[in-house]
């Protein structure tokens, strides 16, 4: 299991558009993902989880990716934060 965290840097948060591209790229994993946001816990491969933890611009993430392809996913999932989710 990888575990990291990442800082929500675009304006807005995390909302429909980002969360879109986050569950694109999850959904296609192997792993087990979640997104944990203070108290509350997720899905990564669910837009309606993810859209629930109210994720705002500054706010700290704790990521979880578990499973056969964990590092590839678990690098992913940081490249789209690093680049604040520009395609």
């Amino acid at each position: 299991m990888i575990q990291f965290q990442v800082t929500v840097t675009i304006e807005g948060g995390l909302h429909a558009r980002p969360a879109a591209l986050l569950v694109s790229r999850t959904s296609q994993s192997q792993s087990k993902i979640t997104l944990n946001n203070g108290e509350k816990m997720a899905d990564g491969r669910s837009i309606l989880g993810i859209m629930t933890l109210g994720i705002s611009q500054g706010d700290h993430l704790t990521i979880q990716v578990d499973g056969s392809d964990e590092e590839h996913v678990a690098a992913e999932i940081q490249q789209l934060f690093q680049q604040e989710f520009a395609s």
